[in-house]
């Protein structure tokens, strides 16, 4: 991995195991649970033993109490052997943070034990078939009835669910707008939850994509997160983070073509000379590197931002969001053509990063969403 600010000591131990976690856990069978559309729980519990079940939680309530700028480190470097199963892991960790950051004593302790180990795993619960990047447009309904709200929509889009245990829904419980939405703690086994089919999709295939609905779910008022109202400011402070965590698994996921990619031009010959050789190609592998460590800084000074609480870390972090997932993309695909036609083919890998990287510049807020966030910060002054 490519440095591009000064790691610590601890950061550099911590990308070393979670790199052999990659290389020897992920990137072996990658392909395989890609094509099987296989989900890897017991792995994804192997790295959880290492503490990458809760990085960002708290260390008194079971997690690894790690920086933003740590979450970044690790999810590039587990992006290196699956970008998919990275991707999840970031889905989980924002789930957990938001029940550290947001929940009660008794919220803690109920279910981040359980997500710390990923005994139980996470889902965040926003997207609904008609509001998508119009998050404040959501149409699914909690009504208060005594110590109880009832919980009645679909949700679309949900990473990990049928296999999660705890989703974080984001319900309206007010008037229409941001301010009538708060957020709750639901679980699998409460009655009225049920999911739809596994999607079938371009990429992200060793992870479910389901539905998740909710007919008439009845659930105790201490499973609201936070204050009535307070839902949507939650679920955009968990968006911060989970747009870095996205953003690095795709660098990881670029860094990985990008260096089959070398290895790939270094062992082929055409025309008696290597590929590697050859300038023309070169410079293509020198503009991928570069982009590639261009999109790395912004993310890191992102976290770091995000990191000290600075008044502009959501403008950075959708813009970190926007360049690294559009550059990990066109890396990956430039990665496939200098493989030729052997670049096409599943056995490569690099299809697959192609397909995984894709769906980054969608998901977590598009990349037309995210230039609305930045536009929107550079202008609030002069309105």
């Amino acid at each position: 991995m490519n440095a591009v600010t000064t790691l610590t000591e601890d950061q550099l131990a911590l990308a070393d195991v979670t790199l052999d976690f990659a290389q020897e856990q992920l990137a072996p069978h990658a392909v395989a649970w890609d094509q099987a559309k296989h989900f890897p729980v017991d792995v994804i519990r192997r790295a959880a033993s290492l503490g990458l079940g809760g990085v960002y939680v708290r260390e008194q309530h079971g997690g690894s109490g790690l920086t933003r700028s740590d979450g970044v480190l690790v999810l590039e470097t587990l992006a290196t052997g699956c970008p998919s199963i990275a991707g999840y892991l970031s889905i989980h960790n924002m789930v957990a943070w938001m029940i550290d950051r947001y929940g009660d004593a008794a919220q803690r302790r109920r279910w981040l034990p359980s997500l710390c180990t990923a005994a139980t795993l996470g889902s965040y619960c926003l997207t609904e078939p008609g509001a998508g990047s119009d998050a404040a447009a959501l149409r699914t309904r909690a009504e208060r009835d005594g110590e109880h709200y009832v919980l009645t929509g679909v949700k679309q889009f949900i990473s990990g669910a049928g296999a999660a245990g705890v989703y974080v829904v984001m319900a309206r419980t007010g008037e229409s707008g941001s301010g009538g939405i708060s957020a709750f703690v639901i679980e699998r086994e409460d009655p009225g939850v049920s999911f739809g089919p596994n999607e079938h999709k371009m990429g992200w295939n060793a992870q479910p994509t389901r539905q998740v609905v909710l007919d008439g779910v009845r659930v105790p008022a201490d499973r609201r997160l936070g204050a009535e109202g307070d839902g949507f400011r939650i679920a955009m402070n968990g968006l911060n983070g989970g747009r870095l965590g996205i953003a690095a698994c795709s660098l990881g996921g670029a860094q990985s073509a990008l260096d089959r990619s070398l290895a790939y031009l270094a062992d082929r010959e055409a025309f008696g000379a290597r590929l590697l050789d050859a300038q023309a190609l070169q410079f293509r592998l020198a503009d991928m590197a570069t982009e590639l460590s261009a999109a790395r800084a912004l993310v890191r000074t992102a976290a770091e931002a995000l990191d000290r609480a600075d008044p502009q870390a959501a403008q950075l972090c959708a813009m970190a969001k926007r360049f690294a997932t559009d550059t990990g993309f066109a890396v990956a695909n430039e990665a496939l053509q200098l493989h030729g036609g052997y670049g096409y083919l599943s056995e490569y890998g690099i299809e697959k990063i192609v397909r995984d990287l894709r769906v980054h510049q969608i998901l977590e807020g598009t990349n037309e969403i995210m230039r609305v966030i930045v536009a929107r910060g550079l202008t609030e002054a002069l309105r």
